[in-house]
């Protein structure tokens, strides 16, 4: 029954495109200043190829004579002359000649087995669900001011329909190649500051996927007797502060440090008979920091073709043979209070645990031509601070540790039809305190949550997009007996069918 669900959703996908494909052209922020369509920087919107990954170094501008491919030129912000006379008078920038405004909405169809949630204690049938559901609507502007300085504004203004949901994605100005001042090899070093997604080896923010990564979604939550990790912290989160970065990322090196402010919460705690309501801190006095550094291996057969930057044709792009290996790192710092005394074990006082943490991985990711495989491995730690018997002050317990990944391979079929599959893993010793997962409770590896997801999506026209995924979840359990084995086991296997256009 639900390979024939499949099939018919799968089915009336396709048959939308039939009704509406037609010869078209993309009109977003980009191609209205260039007069050119999406597949220009994109695979499969939002996935870059090489030359969107150029486009976006070059702090988004064509990355060899700009001004030649602009077919709306931008409006001066003053003379040309006064560049003579600084500093004395206001350097002259420029905005672009259009208002680099751009739209994005998504719509979602998704349907869920009847053994869903099929909780070991529950005494009540489940039913199979079917849901229309709106994903959201967002507005982004993007350009260059001139003088090598890039923006980027996006603000998801509702979600899920309800705009008390909205939040801003990233807002930041770059500042492109500052290395020039400091007679730095070209592109070395740049300069992002405002609120972004740090420069994670594969983009959650603009993924072409329906789902999330779920080792980016990862939080390290322990809540309990045995564990008073209680960090929401997962590597998707946004960043406000301030990043360095150099190379590219279409050939070579590229690396980046990104320093930003605490992006957790703790929670409000009491030792026994002390009573107190829960509240969420956040330590603003610690800055946390992620660094990353790749190098990609541009691996054509003619070397005068192997630096180049290869933009996409008349049948679709076509990217360079290349292989990208890389790591990146992520500290920081969680903070748990708790009300308990002061050192004479009378006086009530708040205290304060900052229990250190990290995530650390590496990536590597390959490219023949319209096929991409590529992949991540995560470890994250989080230090373990538990009250002392006295709660007058803090002892180190077990750490809060995870692992996991993904590994994901797309191929472009036709310049308008895309085949993923991908497989997500996550193992953590968190997830059995919170009953999630499969496997021994008593485990020292901890619980594992896995996912295969195989998907197709299709372009209708160059800005609208039909797809489609079936998430298959080998198995879950939300009980485990004396032994801690999994009672109960079973699967929530889900099919989503989305359809986004972007303006």
């Amino acid at each position: 029954m639900r390979s024939n669900r499949s099939l018919v959703l799968l089915s009336l996908l396709l048959t939308v495109w039939l009704v509406l494909t037609s010869s078209s052209y993309a009109i977003p922020a980009f191609s209205r200043q260039y007069g050119t369509s999406c597949t220009t920087c994109h695979v499969d919107f939002p996935k870059l190829n090489d030359f969107g990954k150029a486009f976006k170094d070059a702090g988004f501008k064509f990355p060899k004579d700009d001004d030649s491919f602009l077919k709306i030129p931008p409006v001066m912000l003053g003379a040309p002359a006064q560049k003579e006379l600084w500093p004395h008078t206001v350097f002259p920038g420029t905005i672009p000649g259009l208002p680099p405004i751009g739209l994005r909405f998504n719509q979602f169809f998704q349907y869920t087995p009847a053994n869903a949630n099929n909780y070991a204690l529950s005494t009540t049938p489940n039913v199979p669900r079917t849901d229309f559901e709106p994903g959201f609507f967002s507005i982004f502007m993007a350009g260059n001011f001139g003088s090598d300085i890039a923006f980027w504004v996006d603000d998801d203004i509702s979600v899920s329909g309800a705009n008390a949901n909205g939040t801003l994605g990233d807002g930041y100005l770059k500042f492109v190649n500052l290395g020039r001042f400091l007679k730095l090899p070209t592109d070395s070093l740049s300069l992002r500051v405002g609120q972004f997604e740090l420069d994670l080896p594969f983009t959650q923010a603009r993924t072409i996927n329906i789902s999330p990564y779920d080792i980016y979604t990862e939080a390290n939550i322990g809540l309990s007797t045995q564990q008073n990790v209680n960090n929401v912290f997962s590597l998707q989160d946004a960043g406000r502060g301030f990043e360095l970065s150099g190379g590219h990322l279409y050939k070579g090196y590229h690396y980046s440090l990104a320093v930003v402010d605490q992006n957790t919460s703790g929670n409000t705690a009491s030792p026994p008979n002390v009573s107190s309501p829960a509240g969420f801190f956040s330590d603003s006095n610690f800055k946390d920091v992620y660094g990353r550094l790749s190098y990609r291996f541009n691996l054509e057969k003619d070397p005068a073709s192997r630096n180049e930057i290869q933009a996409a044709g008349a049948t679709g792009p076509r990217d360079h043979t290349s292989l990208t290996l890389g790591s990146y790192f992520f500290y920081g710092r969680s903070v748990q209070r708790f009300n308990g005394f002061l050192s004479d074990g009378v006086t009530p006082a708040t205290l304060t645990g900052r229990e250190p943490f990290y995530r650390v991985g590496g990536d590597f990711s390959f490219n023949y031509r319209t096929f991409n495989l590529f992949g991540l491995l995560m470890f994250g730690h989080d230090q373990d601070l538990l009250l002392n018997p006295a709660a007058t002050g803090f002892v180190p317990g077990v750490p809060g540790k995870f692992n996991g990944g993904f590994l994901e391979a797309d191929y472009l079929m036709l310049p308008w039809v895309m085949g993923i599959m991908r497989y997500d893993r996550v193992q953590s010793s968190a997830d059995f305190l919170n009953q999630a997962g499969s496997g021994n409770y008593f485990s020292p590896i901890g619980s594992t949550r896995n996912r295969v997801t195989p998907g197709v999506q299709f372009l209708i026209h160059a800005n609208i997009k039909a797809s489609f995924e079936y998430q298959v979840r080998p198995q879950q359990t939300v009980s485990y007996d004396a032994t801690g084995k999994a009672v109960n086991p079973f699967r929530t296997n889900t099919a989503t069918g989305a359809l986004e256009f972007v303006y």
